[in-house]
This record gives C-alpha cells, sequence and structure tokens, in this order.
C-alpha cells in the first residue's frame, strides 16, 4: 500500500491544473492526504474510486482545511483533535482502519514575525497527546505539512534562517519530542543526504529552479510500524503547488 500526502495551497488550484487528478486517476494510491485545501466543499466528481473525507476551516473562508481520499473504507473518522480552538481552523482529519490510524495534518505557521508561534507551540503539544492517546489503542501514521524543517540538512540556508519562522528552536525540539516519543521520520530511514525539499517560495521566482528549499512535509510512523516500511520520498517532479508531495510505501 502506498500514501501520498500533498499540501496542495489551494484544492482548486490544482484541479484547474490537472495535477490532482492523475495522481487520484493513477491507482497507485491507497490512501491521498491533501492539505491546505482552502475550501469548504467536497468536489463530488474528483476521486470517484475513493471514499472522501474533508474538514474545513469555520473560523475563516478560503483558509487551511485538509480532505483525505482512501481506497479502503475506513472503521472510523475523527474530525479534529477535540479542541476547539485548533479545530475550527480545519487542520487534522484521522481515519481508522483495522491496523492503524492515518493522520492527516496541516499543522500552523507561525508566521514571519513569530505571531503565531505560541499557538503553535499549543497545537504540538494538542496533537501529540492526541496521537499518544491513539497510539494506545493501536498504531499511528501521520502525514503532512508540519511547517518546520527539523535539521540543518532539511533547509537549504540553514545558517540565515537560525530563529526564522519554520526554524526556530522551539519548533523543531517538537520534532525531537516526536522521535523521542518513538515516532519515525519515515525519509530519513532511506536517504540521509541533504538537498531533499518539499517547500520553495513563491517570492522568488529561482526558488526551485535552484532547490533553494525547505523540508517541512513529512510522513511519521510510530515505530511499531517500521519493518512495514518498504519505501519512502518525496515527488520532485510534481508541479501545481510550492510544495511537493511525499509517500510512503508499506508491506
Amino acid at each position: 500500500m502506498k500514501i501520498m500526502s500533498w499540501n496542495v495551497n489551494g484544492l482548486k488550484s490544482v484541479i484547474r491544473k490537472n495535477e490532482i487528478q492523475k495522481e487520484l486517476e493513477s491507482d497507485i494510491y491507497g490512501a491521498i492526504l491533501i492539505q491546505e485545501t482552502k475550501t469548504n466543499e467536497i468536489i463530488d466528481t474528483l476521486g470517484k474510486d475513493y471514499f472522501k473525507y474533508y474538514i474545513s476551516a469555520t473560523s475563516k473562508k478560503g483558509y487551511s482545511g485538509v480532505m483525505t481520499f482512501s481506497k479502503n473504507k475506513p472503521l472510523n473518522v475523527i474530525y479534529g483533535i477535540k479542541n476547539e480552538q485548533f479545530d475550527r481552523e480545519g487542520r487534522t482529519l484521522t481515519l481508522e482502519f483495522k491496523d492503524y490510524f492515518l493522520i492527516n495534518a496541516y499543522f500552523p505557521n507561525s508566521r514571519r514575525d513569530l505571531s503565531r508561534l505560541d499557538y503553535k507551540i499549543k497545537f504540538n503539544k494538542s496533537i501529540l497527546k492526541f496521537m499518544q492517546a491513539l497510539r494506545r489503542k493501536k498504531p499511528v501514521i501521520i502525514g503532512g505539512d508540519f511547517n518546520v524543517a527539523h535539521n540543518e540538512i532539511d533547509i537549504a540556508r540553514p545558517k540565515s534562517n537560525q530563529g526564522n519562522a519554520g526554524f526556530t528552536s522551539v519548533e523543531r525540539k517538537f520534532i525531537d519530542e516526536m522521535i523521542k516519543k518513538g515516532y519515525i521520520d519515515t525519509f530519513r530511514i532511506f536517504n540521509k543526504e541533504n538537498g531533499n525539499y518539499t517547500w520553495w517560495t513563491y517570492l522568488y521566482k529561482s526558488a526551485r529552479t535552484n532547490n533553494i528549499g525547505w523540508r517541512i512535509d513529512y510522513l511519521f510512523v510510530s515505530n511499531e510500524l517500521k519493518k512495514r516500511v518498504k519505501d519512502a520520498g518525496i515527488i520532485k517532479n510534481k508541479i501545481g503547488s510550492d510544495h511537493a508531495p511525499v509517500y510512503i510505501e508499506l508491506n
């Protein structure tokens, strides 16, 4: 089974570009997680062979939102993390299957002036508590845009970005905490090199061309599933968003 996660930066935009349709029609993926849908509607014509679930922001129109496509019908669907201050922004959606929980997450951006850093820290603590509660029942897979580059290897220009949004010590320590609690960054099982990024700013047209990017999109598994991870990677040639999709393959 293969799972893909992609921040599309506007679902309707990638539909117009015929980018998400290619993945849904390829029959490669058992599940596709998308973030930042920026819409309050489910599009019935999209992914006809999939079960579709979504949560959108109620706090602001055209903001945030996640959507999950699954070939298999889940046993249960959990909307949000049962915390209203975060759930009203439509950031998390969880599907329960026989062998694991699959979480689709769009983590807050701490913003350039760090005005939402405290909010993000609170979200991080809440979602980790939520994950740990699920994990007491069965293993957990979480994919999405975490809005943080974990280590210097995950960012093209680490020195000039020290302390900037998405590369503050407190944001990076959250990933450390996840790993300490037994969650595995699946990409790093197979690839230990730098130069592998998933996001390039639109502010500079040459950023993606010159690969001046950040790796901020992840698929983590709880260590109970480590032996089942056959492959993980970044689909670097996928155009349509400022993010590249990431994927894992499970036995």
